[in-house]
């Protein structure tokens, strides 16, 4: 099996499309700095590392239920972009808390709503996009990369600017970027056409946990979760550990910003090579990259180039995985389990591996440092390349 399919003779409206890709710019314009700087704007607030890490889980432990449920009521209705706007709207609300500082339970409060709403909103995404752009159970993977593009310049932007902005003027501004980019991701799902899938043709679709219990699906879900759990060591404490060293808030940007320039290479061009190996394949060659990635870290993170030679890896552990993985999905997990197969990716990859991340990251840097973190990471990727070579050895 490659890794995707394009068929000439299908095609789909490029008007069509454009609102999707908007939705990925925002949406992603607004994880490009909220995700990088939140760390950073609850240490300016005076909290420990700790309780940072313990706040940054809730957005993992979000994931662990509101994709599965938006996802399963997005499968029954067909009305995913109709969802996506109610989410989107209930999240920009919530955000207005941030201004309020209200001590720790509140701030826990508002960002456990926000949270709640923000995690359901790419899954349902995903999954009314790759309607569109998949036939016969294949995912055309160029178009897809053509769109998911959008979202890491998106990225780029804000994580940069950020950077700058916070550098000059302070962490005080985060709620105001909050607002602000949720304000984008508010007008661009309005701008997305109502795509409601029909019923009926997916009358005959066995229960999800059939699928999942099928032995490909079981290796696939092992190696993306210890994959994902890897990378939480980045997502939650990059920013924290580069500045513990001394590196500036528009150099952190900076790096960030390199590992989704590479990203964007990787989703614009993949509809040229990424059929050359089957989707096991990949996952395993992922898995390999994001060792040596996390290696490079543990071991260099003193050095400019050498952090800079491990974002570079980005475009493998990231771009290559997730659209491989989006690929999986689609073809394992079609039509009316298409919802609930992406949530089911979000709860496992991003939500399970985030609360566990988060917390343990936050406890081992409590007692040990944040450099350990990365350490601890090491072993931890290498069981995501034991799974995914036992997953290419079984499809």
């Amino acid at each position: 099996m490659s890794a995707g399919a394009s068929n000439s003779s299908w095609t789909v409206s490029p008007r069509l499309l454009v609102p999707f890709a908007a939705m990925s710019a925002s949406y992603f314009a607004h994880i490009g700095f909220f995700n990088p700087y939140l760390s950073l704007w609850l240490k300016d607030l005076g909290y420990s590392v700790g309780v940072i890490g313990l706040l940054i889980s809730f957005q993992a432990f979000t994931r662990l239920y509101s994709p599965y449920a938006w996802g399963w009521l997005s499968d029954r209705t067909g009305h995913r972009v109709k969802l996506l706007r109610i989410s989107a709207g209930i999240a920009l609300l919530c955000s207005l808390g941030l201004a309020h500082q209200g001590g720790l339970m509140w701030l826990v409060l508002v960002l456990l709503l926000m949270f709640t709403h923000t995690s359901s909103m790419m899954p349902m995404s995903e999954a009314a996009m790759a309607h569109l752009v998949s036939h016969g159970g294949a995912l055309d993977v160029r178009r897809y990369g053509r769109i998911r593009l959008w979202g890491s310049l998106g990225f780029l932007l804000t994580v940069l600017s950020a950077g700058w902005w916070f550098d000059h003027r302070g962490m005080q501004d985060f709620p105001v970027w909050t607002w602000a980019t949720l304000a984008l991701v508010n007008l661009s799902v309005w701008l997305m056409p109502q795509v409601k899938e029909p019923q009926g043709e997916h009358a005959t679709q066995p229960p999800i946990w059939v699928e999942v219990k099928r032995p490909h699906n079981r290796w696939f879900f092992t190696a993306m979760f210890f994959h994902v759990l890897t990378h939480v060591a980045i997502y939650s404490f990059y920013s924290l550990y580069l500045d513990s060293l001394g590196y500036s808030k528009a150099m952190i940007g900076s790096l960030w910003a390199l590992s989704v320039a590479v990203e964007v290479l990787g989703f614009l061009t993949q509809g040229r090579w990424l059929h050359l190996l089957t989707l096991s394949k990949w996952i395993w060659v992922c898995a390999c990259a994001l060792l040596l990635r996390m290696i490079l870290i543990a071991v260099g993170a003193e050095s400019l180039w050498v952090l800079a030679l491990a974002q570079v890896l980005h475009t493998a552990t990231f771009a290559i995985h997730h659209s491989v993985c989006i690929s999986w999905l689609s073809k394992h997990f079609p039509a009316r389990l298409r919802g609930r197969g992406q949530a089911l990716y979000s709860i496992v990859g991003y939500g399970a591996t985030g609360v566990l991340g988060a917390l343990g990251g936050g406890y081992i840097s409590e007692h040990w440092g944040l450099s350990v973190v990365f350490w601890v990471a090491v072993p931890v990727a290498c069981m995501a390349v034991v799974a995914a070579w036992r997953l290419q050895k079984i499809e």
